[in-house]
């Protein structure tokens, strides 16, 4: 839980630098690679551009202040005006109000048990770990990567809209929009480029890489420490101990289970005398599906099809004009099963090669109208919550029930054509 914060606004700083934010936030309960578990976080006021360091102890704080104070005036050409932060005993050491008064900053101590003085600071760290803890929980890497995720999201946070400010904070710190072209999703398959390589050895390999400062990479090639790993192959575990990413000194295991085609597979002659491999489950062809032993099935399913197609008059049969040159079409099968994987019903489905037609002269636009999940999500959750029964229906042919502006010419469907 959290604790309100006050009514009112405070006075915000009129310039960067002008008050700087900031919080120390630990122990994590798992180290970060390089021993770290603690960080400190600096906020700007103006801007609310934060700035974070990670930190193996709390001692540290005064330096990492001083190696903020002393970027961020050189960088600006300003200097810090007040420092804000909580009771921390960090905060309170006598090297550190020594150094505030030297360089003439005001120290600004909220009250003991008062977070919401130190809003700013509170907020921040929430916002921070709470895209940590999501961030990882879409990786499969060990926990002792937070230190990682953790700048990732402080560069990320830097560079998005803020409800506190007007323009990105970056933009606000630096004066320019922020670049983002180059941001890739946390996690994603990425290569890393090697210095060295042989002609014939590969020029990068696969790693986890996150987005840091000034778009530069951090390789993460880390892998879970050994106890966490528990190998369910006999012999792997050396391995593991001595390369994690080397297995090529296990021997190769291969099965000397006999492989078969699948049965849904079979050799079918066809009305001309060809043979053919066929797919029972999902023909490709209308000669297929007649020379299938699911044959009847198939030529009832087209029958349907055109049946329909009949009784909402989708087209008309006449002579192609003169210059036209029709499109063709298609049949294409699939076999509709249950849960339990039973064949439930047969469909065909008639398609047109639309993939000749131009755009600006055939046609205008194109699109195919589609429940939105949302929707289905709700209708789900309605009835869930007054436990209703749902009813699935199947709606036949219903994209064709739609007028169509131009005149479209196509050949007659293979097996179903009129003299």
């Amino acid at each position: 839980m959290t604790k309100a914060p006050f009514s009112g606004k405070g006075e915000r700083a009129s310039d960067l630098l002008g008050l700087i934010h900031s919080d120390v936030c630990g122990p994590m309960n798992t180290q970060a690679r390089g021993g770290y578990q603690y960080f400190i976080t600096f906020t700007d006021d103006f801007s609310r551009y934060g700035n974070i360091y990670l930190m193996r102890h709390k001692s540290e704080a005064l330096e990492k202040f001083k190696e903020f104070k002393n970027e961020v005036q050189n960088q600006h050409g300003k200097s810090i005006k007040a420092l804000r932060s909580d009771r921390g005993g960090e905060y309170l050491s006598q090297d550190f109000d020594e150094l505030l008064k030297e360089c003439g900053i005001v120290s600004q101590l909220t009250p003991p048990g008062t977070p919401q003085w130190n809003g700013v600071s509170e907020r921040s760290n929430r916002a921070l770990l709470d895209m940590v803890r999501s961030m990882m929980s879409h990786t499969d890497l060990p926990t002792s990567f937070w230190g990682y995720v953790l700048e990732t999201t402080t560069f990320t946070l830097n560079r998005v809209p803020s409800k506190s400010v007007q323009k990105t904070p970056h933009e606000m710190w630096t004066g320019r929009r922020p670049n983002m072209s180059f941001m890739k999703i946390w996690g994603c398959k990425a290569y890393v480029k090697h210095h060295m390589s042989t002609k014939l050895e590969p020029k990068s390999e696969n790693e986890f890489l996150t987005n840091s400062e000034k778009g530069r990479n951090i390789e993460l090639k880390e892998v879970q420490q050994q106890q966490d790993i528990e190998p369910e192959v006999e012999g792997i575990s050396q391995a593991v101990e001595e390369n994690p990413f080397d297995l090529e000194k296990q021997p190769l295991r291969r099965s000397t289970r006999e492989r078969y085609e699948p049965e849904r597979y079979v050799f079918l002659v066809t009305t001309h005398g060809d043979v053919i491999l066929v797919d029972q489950d999902k023909p490709k062809t209308y000669q297929e599906a007649v020379a299938s032993p699911d044959s009847e099935k198939w030529l009832e399913a087209m029958r349907s099809k055109m049946d329909s197609m009949s009784e909402n008059q989708v087209w008309t049969l006449v002579e192609p004009p003169e210059g036209i040159k029709p499109i063709g079409c298609k049949w294409a099968f699939r076999k509709k099963t249950d849960m339990d994987g039973n064949v439930q019903t047969y469909k065909g489905w008639l398609v047109a090669k639309g993939f000749r037609k131009i755009y600006g002269v055939d046609y205008d636009e194109t699109f195919s109208p589609v429940a939105m999940f949302k929707s289905i999500r709700i209708l789900l959750a309605v009835a869930a919550f007054h436990d209703y029964e749902i009813w699935q229906m199947d709606v036949k042919t219903a994209f064709l029930n739609r007028k169509h502006v131009e005149d479209v010419y196509m050949t007659q469907p293979e097996g179903f054509v009129t003299p």
